[in-house]
């Protein structure tokens, strides 16, 4: 498995997610930057994301939703705040409305992305940051970690040019 190492912090109020890619900084930077290649691995196995917005420039925005495995759908953006490729990304995150608007009673978490080359491929760490331990514990509680697992677990399939295979939705 690609995740070699996923960490909460409540001092930090950070989850950390760091995985090893077989693979150069500049392909592991395509899973972020192709919309159609990040709907392959973004989300859970059982929940496959469809980016309908992904405007990949500073103060861009993207969309999205997740398709559950009954069909319901789970909405969520994304504000691009740095750029600096193929080396890190750094994102507001949060859910939205089947509208795209943010829902108010839901966090906006900051996160950050880092690529790192390796002898032979990529350390890939995703650091999210929430602005309190609550609303930290409230994603965590909804299954963030394991749902975080699951989707970086996927990018070697999509490094290799495959489709992950994902239950039907």
């Amino acid at each position: 498995m690609t995740v070699i190492d996923v960490t909460t912090s409540t001092t930090e109020r950070t989850l950390t997610l760091t995985a090893q890619f077989g693979a150069p900084p500049e392909r592991v930077w395509q899973v972020w930057s192709d919309p159609r290649q990040l709907e392959l691995w973004w989300g859970p196995p059982t929940w496959p994301a469809t980016f309908v917005d992904h405007d990949f420039v500073v103060d861009g925005r993207a969309g999205y939703y997740m398709t559950g495995p009954e069909g319901e759908k789970a909405h969520g953006w994304w504000r691009f705040v740095s750029i600096d490729e193929p080396s890190s990304l750094v994102f507001d995150d949060g859910f939205s409305d089947d509208d795209g608007r943010p829902d108010e009673s839901m966090p906006t978490m900051r996160a950050r992305v880092e690529l790192e080359a390796t002898d032979g491929g990529t350390r890939m760490t995703v650091t999210t940051t929430y602005a309190s331990i609550e609303e930290m514990e409230k994603v965590v509680a909804m299954g963030m970690v394991e749902g975080m697992t699951g989707a970086a677990g996927q990018i070697d399939v999509v490094l290799a040019g495959g489709r992950p295979e994902r239950p039907d939705c």
